[in-house]
């Protein structure tokens, strides 16, 4: 077996917890009901179980390689691609202004996890030239527009982010790429850029790098950047390729993980030698995008995109990690039974500790990937909904999530692989059975597009201090609303994990009055809690969509719907209830109460 994709849970999800047909009654969708969702996902699974997935250990084996500024992909990569960008899977959800196909996020999110899932390296390239064209559609002039977004949305060029430079990590403020006004209206862009994902490759015609840079004379910090479109081969008037720009892939880093990924340095205005270079002088061609020393403000929109995308990433490796243990488990005999319900060996999928296992791991993927299909959908309603006050009710809720998405799915993700490990015992250990190459995959994701604690920095200044907790609190007073439904229900699963969703509620509130009041005048108390206040916020946002879940399968079982699966569906929110959402008190008092000894350690006692 290699991956088979979770459709079904997928449309239950944009079903019932993220209420497609709601979407659908907007009028930019009113294509895009359960119907279109399901044939849209059908054969996004066709293509990914198909193409990709076969291509993912290979892409762990054969990395992609550098050679003389060159670089050669996997083997089946590129013939891939083309089959990617011929299916029109790039400009899924982008305008169909712009040859799109213009479906909500919510349809679009399902077929990302599956790429993912089905191959993390691959998926990696389409993820950049997303954020590109969110980033050119927001502040794009009409002129770049037009040269550059029917390209990237066919997927006949691709597209990247270049924040990161050698001396400047995560601190922007430190960026001295430089960009030097010209009398045509064009910049010469100078600088090195790092850790450019699909930064250069042979798979498509063109790439669009999007590029922080100073120009001359600008503020100091990151109130002085600014954004522009550098290709990496220059577009002539009528739209043809004319010359190359100057810039080059100077190598590629060997990473741990995501191997088949190209991650490069970039340099721009070195003179390369049969590019603009030898006519114009060195100096990357550049457009800015917008105005000058608004480009982090633009690249964000970049950074939002592609966070929500690499917390989809992290349910995505966990989803084919789960599949891998759970298929090792049936397969592998170690062991009689405890109970004595089998007198010989048996598969360990029968010892409760694998089962543990197994079912941690579903939990955490089945809560993540309901957490990430609402929050799609309330991406949508923000962004078309007819009514203003529906818009802004949807885009706070979307943008509280978006750092818990990226931060928690991506943490949990680390554990389901590492549970996968585990259940594979000593053969997990061992590279040939594959399972390991979802764990090293996986490691990224809690770093780049912001580390956890960048998103945990996010989720306390942005989302929770700044309105003094209020949107928190909204969201903490719609969970209520979930808790009254489950006591209505009376069944004992849904009393048992209303008690645990309760507890979980109130440990989050109090944690938001702790943030909220002292953000201010005691910052490291409330930063040393940080990363943990996401962790617990982010397992009880997934743990409410479970429970969500519960309540939609009860009624689904009631009408004699597909009573396996809904069954399954109530013991996974039962499970996560009594396994994940019952530690939400111990890490409320490590924040709370715990954050004296995080710092009071003498510096040079480490």
């Amino acid at each position: 077996m290699s991956y088979v994709a979770p459709v079904k849970d997928m449309l239950f999800n944009i079903a019932h917890l993220a209420n497609i047909e709601q979407i659908a009654q907007i009028p930019a969708f009113e294509d895009a009901g359960l119907e279109t969702a399901q044939a849209v996902l059908e054969e996004a699974a066709k293509f990914t179980e198909g193409v990709l997935a076969p291509l993912n250990w290979e892409g762990d084996k054969n990395p992609t390689s550098w050679k003389a500024g060159e670089v050669t992909a996997t083997p089946g990569f590129k013939e891939a691609y083309k089959q990617f960008a011929e299916g029109g899977w790039q400009g899924l959800q982008h305008p169909a202004d712009f040859g799109g196909q213009g479906l909500p996020k919510t349809i679009g999110a399902a077929c990302i996890e599956m790429t993912n899932s089905a191959n993390l390296s691959f998926a990696l390239c389409p993820l950049l030239s997303d954020g590109a064209i969110e980033a050119l559609l927001t502040a794009g002039s009409d002129e770049l527009k037009a040269v550059y977004l029917e390209k990237l949305v066919s997927g006949e060029w691709t597209g990247t982010m270049n924040l990161t430079e050698p001396q400047a990590g995560s601190d922007l403020a430190m960026v001295r790429s430089r960009a030097e006004p010209q009398p045509d209206g064009t910049y010469k862009v100078f600088g090195t850029k790092i850790f450019i994902t699909w930064g250069e490759h042979q798979m498509a015609e063109n790439i669009v790098h999007l590029v922080l840079a100073r120009v001359q004379g600008a503020p100091e910090g990151v109130k002085g950047i600014s954004l522009f479109v550098v290709p990496k081969v220059l577009v002539n008037a009528d739209g043809s390729l004319g010359k190359r720009n100057d810039v080059q892939c100077v190598s590629i880093e060997h990473k741990m993980g995501i191997k088949a990924s190209p991650t490069a340095v970039l340099q721009y205005g070195d003179g390369l030698a049969g590019s603009v270079a030898d006519s114009q002088g060195a100096g990357a061609v550049g457009y800015l995008v917008g105005q000058e020393n608004r480009g982090l403000e633009y690249m964000f929109i970049m950074m939002n995109a592609a966070r929500y995308a690499v917390g989809v990433q992290g349910i995505a490796i966990a989803e084919r990690a789960y599949q891998k243990a759970v298929q090792f488990s049936r397969e592998r005999v170690q062991s009689r039974p405890v109970d004595g319900s089998i007198q010989a060996s048996a598969a360990i999928i029968h010892h409760p500790d694998v089962r543990r296992m197994l079912m941690t791991m579903r939990a955490y993927t089945e809560g993540c990937r309901a957490l990430a299909s609402v929050s799609a959908s309330a991406y949508d309603a923000a962004h078309h909904h007819p009514d203003a006050d529906t818009r802004k009710a949807n885009q706070a809720f979307y943008e509280f999530m978006v750092p818990l998405i990226k931060g928690f799915s991506t943490e949990m993700s680390l554990t389901v692989t590492s549970m996968a490990v585990q259940v594979h015992g000593g053969m997990g250990f061992i590279e040939e059975t594959g399972v390991a190459q979802y764990y090293r995959d996986a490691k990224i994701l809690t770093i780049y597009e912001g580390t956890t604690a960048i998103q945990a920095n996010d989720l306390v200044g942005r989302k929770t201090a700044r309105d003094g907790g209020q949107t928190a609190r909204g969201i903490a007073g719609q969970i209520e609303v979930t808790l009254d439904e489950l006591r209505k229900s009376g069944s004992a699963d849904a009393l048992a994990v209303a008690k645990r969703l309760d507890v979980a509620r109130k440990a989050f509130l109090d944690v938001v009055d702790f943030v909220a009041g002292n953000t201010k005048a005691s910052p490291n108390a409330v930063f040393s809690g940080s990363v943990p206040y996401l962790l617990l916020t982010g397992g009880l946002m997934a743990g409410w969509q479970m429970a969500r879940a519960l309540l939609v399968a009860e009624r689904e079982i009631a009408a004699g719907q597909d009573v396996p699966f809904m069954q399954a569906k109530i013991i996974t929110a039962r499970f996560y209830a009594d396994h994940i959402l019952n530690q939400a008190p111990g890490v409320r008092d490590s924040i709370v109460e715990g954050a004296e000894c995080v710092t009071a350690m003498a510096l040079d006692a480490f």
